[in-house]
């Protein structure tokens, strides 16, 4: 087999990558990432600077990861899902990426996009039906079914998921005053709650 050393993959020499893993054609990894045993990197993929993936990771292809991501082990993160910068993906989490499969229709051509918002977590065994946006610094709950929108911020559990508070930058529980109003625990910063929207507080 063709090493990725052989391949017209780029990836900066900070990074690590273990013997086990294999990098396809037409790669992309930026500085100081890491990517442990058993992971295979498919063609197109693009991933940015200080990322990690655990064991038995499947990346793309054509997928886009942004910087300071991190993927646990058992991970396939297929085309048509995209992660912006800081995500957290929990062990065993699911995605798909068509609505209606058949083993014996082939539909790459309807592959429905997932895209998760700076920040977001998305718990262990959790499954994400594609088609939807999980919004910045929203927190899906290790073993929700996620099958709609997740709104910035917000705290979803069960299957199907849903909507049970809202969480800061930090991950905690948002503590909201008479007025409607937080303060984030990760940098202070002041939000309110205005209908069923986080909003920066402006004075």
């Amino acid at each position: 087999m063709k090493s990725w050393r052989d391949s017209n993959s780029v990836i900066h020499p900070s990074s690590l990558i273990h013997p086990s893993s294999v990098m396809d054609s037409d790669v992309l990894i930026g500085q100081d990432c890491k990517i442990w045993h058993f992971c295979h990197i498919l063609s197109g993929t693009r991933i940015g600077q200080n990322c990690s993936f655990g064991q038995n990771c499947v990346i793309g292809p054509n997928v886009k990861i942004g910087n300071g991501c991190k993927v646990q082990n058992n991970v396939s993160i297929y085309e048509g899902v995209e992660c912006e910068d800081d995500v957290f993906i929990g062990p065993s989490v699911v995605f798909t990426n068509v609505i209606n499969p058949r083993a014996f229709i082939v539909r790459k051509n309807e592959y429905k996009k997932t895209t998760l918002k700076k920040g977001c977590t998305i718990g262990a065994n959790a499954t994400i039906v594609c088609g939807i946006t999980i919004g910045e610094y929203a927190f899906v709950g290790a073993g929700a079914v996620v099958r709609e929108a997740v709104k910035p911020f917000a705290l979803v559990v069960g299957i199907p998921a849903r909507q049970i508070g809202w969480v800061d930058k930090a991950g905690n529980k948002m503590i909201f005053d008479s007025q409607n109003r937080a303060i984030d625990s990760y940098d202070g910063r002041e939000y309110v709650l205005v209908g069923d929207e986080i909003r920066a507080y402006e004075n």
